[in-house]
């Protein structure tokens, strides 16, 4: 039940624009910077990490975007090598 609820919350996680999240950065964090024992500090923790989950997401991905544009896609086998027949 735990797994299914989690898959579903990062489905609509990858679904929020970085650009937006990220102008809610700052509030979310002065938020969490000013503890106060309550639901809502609480939840605002939480924010400003999915927050930051997406954009060291996103960060890696283009990381790994750029490094196989420069160095070309990795082969990888796919079963059978890629052999000839040679005489």
């Amino acid at each position: 039940m735990l797994e299914p609820a989690l898959d579903r919350l990062a489905e609509r996680i990858l679904g929020l624009d970085e650009a937006s999240l990220s102008s809610l950065w700052e509030k979310y964090k002065n938020r969490m910077e000013h503890f106060e024992p309550s639901r809502e500090w609480e939840k605002a923790v939480i924010i400003f990490f999915i927050i930051n989950a997406v954009r060291a997401k996103n960060h890696i991905f283009n990381e790994q975007l750029k490094r196989r544009r420069e160095n070309g896609p990795e082969k990888t086998p796919k079963g059978k090598p890629d052999l000839r027949l040679v005489k």
